[in-house]
């Protein structure tokens, strides 16, 4: 099927569908305004998977001296979240869903008076806040839930979520780390990132499989990624959250990421002290 679009039961959000793009959007604002902004979306929308499609063979190398010159937007964004991660392994596919959702957001935004709005790919969202406006994120991971307010004067406007238990192939064991970052694609590179790192090599109570067996066009190749994290002592969970918790601080040293909040077997690791509040 090509692209879809139709508002849900509530009248107020947007769904827009084609293939794995999955997304829902919210604006808040004059009515004429957000109808308008819709459409604008929308019209948009129709084309971003099939210019994806058009470059994924150069999307899924690591190497970014052998990239080609992206054409599409999409890709543009996501060569450029990568970018800065080039002394480790990482794909710009690493990127996709949150660098998505930042071009679906601009295309919304576009010449609109709006207060603020949101476009929510699977988890991965990129935020717009007008002076004045502040919008609530949250995450959750195995019946806990961190939630945080983003302000205009926040440099927050991307947030997003990696783990082993997500969508996409992990190389380590997070239940979960949600990243706050300056857009969306910045924001699912790290939060990738400190997921991998989020690990205890070797241990008997992880299984893994190469990502190939999964999905022959995982750009993750033979790499292998895990498929089940049974029982972990307290001590074996800290220490794999600090591994991860290491990586997440020097990305916000480097003004990668704003904050990281990472989640294995009920315990928890934050770069900022109380910046996003965690219940359950």
């Amino acid at each position: 099927m090509g692209p879809q679009a139709s508002l849900l039961p509530d009248g107020r959000r947007l769904h827009l569908n084609h293939g794995p793009i999955d997304l829902i959007i919210e604006a808040y604002g004059a009515d004429g305004e957000i109808a308008i902004a819709y459409q604008q979306v929308t019209r948009d929308f129709g084309e971003v998977l099939s210019t994806l499609v058009t470059e994924l063979q150069e999307l899924r190398l690591s190497d970014p001296n052998r990239y080609l010159p992206s054409q599409g937007p999409v890709a543009r964004r996501m060569v450029r979240a990568v970018a800065p991660h080039a002394e480790t392994f990482v794909t710009p596919m690493a990127a996709v869903a949150g660098a998505v959702a930042d071009h679906m957001l601009a295309a919304l935004v576009d010449g609109r008076k709006l207060d603020r709005a949101y476009v929510n790919n699977g988890g991965d969202c990129a935020v717009y806040l007008s002076n004045g406006y502040a919008l609530k994120l949250g995450a959750v991971a195995d019946g806990q839930f961190g939630e945080v307010c983003v302000g205009y004067t926040d440099p927050v406007r991307g947030v997003a979520t990696s783990g082993w238990r997500g969508r996409s192939h992990s190389l380590g064991i997070a239940d979960a780390v949600t990243v706050l970052a300056k857009d969306a694609a910045m924001a699912d590179v790290a939060a990738t990132l400190i997921a991998n790192a989020v690990d205890l090599p070797g241990h008997p109570s992880v299984t893994r499989a190469p990502a190939s067996d999964l999905n022959p066009d995982s750009d993750l190749g033979d790499r292998l990624v895990t498929v089940d994290v049974g029982p972990l002592s307290d001590t074996d969970a800290s220490a794999a959250l600090e591994r991860g918790l290491a990586v997440a601080h020097r990305a916000k040293a480097r003004g990668l990421i704003e904050d990281a909040l990472l989640f294995l077997c009920g315990m928890t690791r934050q770069t900022t002290k109380q910046r996003m509040l965690v219940h359950g």
